[in-house]
């Protein structure tokens, strides 16, 4: 069971997205709060995913991003957004935010990318990623970024690709033939040799890189 915190400082949200989680049978919603109540709801709760609104009134989503990732047994947190061209996209993605999606995700696939979180993917939503890509992190490849990933071996260039597509491990695994664990040690050395500390940030570095194709608008990812 994923155990799914919500945090909104709109009621209507919290609950449109708790009716549609907890109509899968595997994930649950132990919390559905405004910002202000997050850190607390997330000790208490210890969910394995948060759902984060970046813009609150009362509290700076940034902020409680910044207080989940320290907890002892920090969730995975993905940033919720009304807003296609958010700047704060870069610095949440820095601060260790695990993915990034608008609320107008078709509901058809939001328990599909919790799903994705919880295994360890990297969720970014198509606009989310030109963003990201064309503005904030520059739209040319980078030659700093090319010779970083001249570091990696063959394989571990493959599986960076399907790191930055956003596959979890376990759908790494299945697409390379490879165990979990092998999957994980390739992850890890990945990490050390792009010096970087999520795997957002080596995809994002993929894509700066020149490994990858950006998403088209309207294009699912």
């Amino acid at each position: 069971m994923i155990r799914v915190l919500v945090v909104d400082d709109e009621a209507l949200i919290r609950s449109g997205f708790t009716h549609i989680l907890n109509a899968s049978d595997d994930i649950e919603v132990v919390g559905a709060v405004p910002g202000s109540q997050a850190v607390g709801t997330a000790e208490a709760a210890g969910p394995d995913v948060v759902l984060l609104d970046i813009r609150m009134p009362d509290v700076d989503g940034l902020t409680v991003l910044a207080d989940l990732c320290i907890l002892p047994n920090p969730p995975v947190v993905a940033m919720l957004t009304t807003f296609g061209m958010d700047e704060y996209v870069a610095t949440a993605l820095r601060s260790g935010a695990a993915g990034f999606l608008l609320k107008d995700t078709n509901p058809e696939q939001l328990a599909d990318l919790v799903r994705t979180l919880a295994e360890g993917g990297v969720v970014l939503s198509p606009k989310v990623t030109r963003t990201v890509v064309d503005g904030y992190l520059d739209n040319e490849p980078s030659e700093p970024a090319a010779r970083a990933v001249a570091r990696l071996t063959d394989r571990e260039r493959a599986v960076l690709v399907l790191v930055a597509e956003g596959l979890s491990n376990s759908g790494i695994g299945g697409r390379m033939h490879l165990s979990i664990g092998t999957v994980k040690e390739h992850v890890s050395s990945i990490l050390t040799k792009l010096r970087v500390g999520s795997r957002v940030q080596a995809a994002l570095l993929a894509e700066r890189a020149g490994l990858l194709r950006l998403p088209e608008e309207g294009e699912d990812r």
